[in-house]
């Protein structure tokens, strides 16, 4: 009878170890997941924050070059115009090169997700 005893003390030991392991790696999945939530959160707000203000700023900046630049050439909307073409063209330099810029994100991101947990 005493085997008996024995691997019943054995299941319930396993028993019980098996379910600590699925409650601490629920409690670490949550922690995980509170963690990179917060991250996306922060990295989110400040991406609002400062972008709003160089949105703004680069507003300023454009519309000053542009009437600087128009009174020089004695014609406003020429001003205008050379500012609205560069624009564009930063833009479709950006859209060239939108992959390298993803790469970028992508390791940086992937370094903070995967970091090891000591």
């Amino acid at each position: 009878m005493s085997i008996i005893d024995d691997l019943n003390n054995s299941a319930d030991k396993g028993s019980s170890a098996g379910k600590e392991l699925i409650n601490k790696s629920y409690a670490y999945s949550k922690l995980k997941v509170f963690q990179m939530t917060t991250l996306s959160i922060s990295m989110l707000t400040k991406l609002f924050i400062l972008g709003g203000v160089f949105f703004l700023g680069f507003i300023f900046i454009a519309l000053s070059g542009a009437i600087a630049l128009g009174e020089y050439l004695q014609n406003i909307a020429l001003g205008y115009l050379i500012i609205g073409l560069l624009m564009l063209f930063f833009v479709l330099l950006l859209y060239l090169f939108r992959k390298y810029f993803d790469k970028k994100i992508i390791i940086k991101m992937s370094k903070t997700f995967f970091k090891e947990s000591a």
